[in-house]
Formats: structure tokens, C-alpha cells, sequence
């Protein structure tokens, strides 16, 4: 028997990241078009930091669209062969953001690494000032993913990736500083090694929540133990096993249990009540509105193959 309640929503929630579709657009129009002034300001003044923040911003470009791309694929109805829809697009997205900014990150070190010996001359001011104009425009895509990035995987990566920008902006204005200072050349290879190791430990930790959405791991911060002692607490409810909970994709957990009720409670047909407070506990208590139980008597598990305590 399954039960899914909404508990003050209008239905059943989708993807997180469809909901920020505009914003995500906002931010790729803005991404792109600073690309584009980073890449003539990094031809014209010589600079490989700026060169390798204008690539690192394309990277982040190209995350955003496929973002974008899969949250319209996410929202489409589910089917009769994918009973979910298409809403693990929105995970495969993130994956292909964790991969590409890693590739980019091993770029960016080896380009780095291949410049120290001969430095190339640098247009300091040049520099200077494009790495201010991005710094800018990151600032406003913060803003404008700084909520919804707690909400979806593919904004969480899409905001990693502009707040690794404005890092990357800040260390060539550093950069350019240093040049424009004292002369050192070096300090363009230096903030371009800076911004692939900074790459990096972003890459692992949007690769990391990706790899646990793809191998169904509990929800992060639900503990399966704390929601079988509430289950248990349900009247009629004897015993709680083979309890199972994992992601769809963002924002949508997903939860199933077989569910041990007295004989009592059989016998009066009360098995429609006991599902009622399960989905009402668990829709309070964990946010969770999609739930399937089945419902058993007592000593029923004595004939199954427990997958799961």
C-alpha cells in the first residue's frame, strides 16, 4: 500500500532548479558577457590569469546552459517507462559541471606550470580593470543564486562556480597590482596557478553530492534511525523494516518502508488511518511528501528476504 501527501503544498514538488530557471538565465547572460571582455582584455594585455578566468567563466557558461537545459527536461510529466519523469536530468548536469570544472582546473595548473620559466609582459592597468568589471557582475550573480542555491544541485553548482569566479577576479586584480607595483611578471602565472587550485576542491565537493544522489544514499541530514523511531510512535504500528530513503534529484526525497501493524488494527480496517499519520509524520517531521509503505501483519516478515533492517 503506498501513500503520498502533500502537507500544504499544492502537489507534488519538482525539481528545485526549475523554479530558478530565470535566474539561471540572468546569471549565464551576465557570465557570457563578461567572458567576452575577458578575453579580449586577456589578448590585449598579455595576461594568462585573465585568459584563465575568461576560461573558467566560459566553463561556468556552459555548466549554466546545461543547467538550464536539464531543469526544462527535470519538469516534463513522468511516463509510463520513466515513472519519474525526466528529473535525474537535472543530476546528470551536475556531473557533467563537477567533470568539466575539474578538466579546466588541470588546464589552468599545467598552462601555469608551462609559463613560469618565460613570463610573458603584462598590461597591468588593462588587466586590472577587467578583473574588476568581472568581480562586478560575479558580485550580482551571488546575489542572485545566494537563496536558491540551498535549494537545487544544479544551482548550488552554477553558484560555486560564479563564487569561484570572483575569487578567480580577485586574484588577478592581485595580480595586476603586483605587476603594475613592482614589476614581478610572475605574479599573472601565480594568481592563474591560484585559480585552478581553487577550482578543484569545488569540482570534488559538487562531484561528491552527485555521486551520492546517482548511488541512492539517504537524504543528506536524515537519519533513517531517528525516522523509524517516529514511524514506530504511529498508533497500531508494531515494527518498521526494510526502510529505504534516497533522491530523486534536488528537492525531492523519496522514501518506502514495510510497515508491521498490530492485528487489531487490521481486523477494524484502520490500515487506511495508520497510512494517513505515517505520511503526516514524515511530510512534518523530514520534509518528505513522496512515501510508499506496505502494510503487513505481524509475523508476515518471517516469509520475506529483508533487504534492509
Amino acid at each position: 500500500m503506498g501513500a503520498g501527501h502533500g502537507h500544504g503544498h499544492e502537489g507534488p514538488r519538482g525539481p528545485a532548479s526549475a523554479r530558478h530557471r530565470r535566474r539561471l538565465g540572468v546569471v549565464l547572460a551576465i557570465t557570457l558577457a563578461v567572458v567576452g571582455v575577458q578575453v579580449v582584455g586577456g589578448l590585449v594585455s598579455g595576461s594568462l590569469a585573465l585568459l584563465a578566468d575568461a576560461g573558467h567563466m566560459l566553463t561556468d557558461a556552459a555548466g549554466i546552459a546545461v543547467a538550464l537545459v536539464a531543469s526544462t527536461l527535470a519538469g516534463r510529466p513522468a511516463t509510463g517507462t520513466r515513472t519519474f519523469g525526466l528529473q535525474r536530468a537535472e543530476v546528470l548536469a551536475a556531473l557533467a559541471n563537477a567533470l568539466l570544472l575539474g578538466t579546466l582546473a588541470v588546464w589552468v595548473v599545467v598552462e601555469a606550470v608551462r609559463r613560469w620559466d618565460d613570463p610573458p609582459d603584462v598590461a597591468a592597468g588593462l588587466m586590472i580593470g577587467v578583473a574588476l568589471v568581472g568581480a562586478a557582475a560575479n558580485l550580482v550573480g551571488l546575489l542572485l543564486l545566494r537563496g536558491p542555491q540551498h535549494e537545487s544541485l544544479n544551482v548550488r553548482g552554477a553558484y560555486l562556480e560564479v563564487l569561484g569566479d570572483l575569487v578567480g577576479s580577485v586574484a588577478v586584480v592581485v595580480a595586476g597590482v603586483v605587476v603594475a607595483t613592482t614589476g614581478w611578471a610572475r605574479a599573472d602565472v601565480v594568481a592563474s596557478l591560484a585559480i585552478g587550485v581553487l577550482i578543484l576542491p569545488r569540482a570534488w565537493s559538487l562531484l561528491r553530492d552527485v555521486v551520492d544522489v546517482l548511488l541512492e544514499a539517504a537524504p543528506r541530514g536524515m537519519d533513517l534511525e531517528e525516522v523509524r523511531a517516529h514511524m514506530a510512535r504511529v498508533p497500531g504500528v508494531v515494527d518498521v523494516h526494510d526502510l529505504h530513503a534516497w533522491t530523486i534529484t534536488s528537492g525531492v526525497p523519496v522514501l518506502s518502508a514495510h510497515v508491521v501493524v498490530d492485528a487489531r488494527c487490521l481486523a477494524e480496517d484502520r490500515s487506511g488511518e495508520v497510512l494517513d499519520a505515517l505520511g503526516a509524520c514524515l511530510g512534518e517531521h523530514f520534509d518528505t511528501d513522496h512515501c510508499t509503505f506496505q502494510i503487513e501483519p505481524v509475523g508476515h516478515d518471517a516469509h520475506e528476504v529483508r533487504q534492509h533492517p
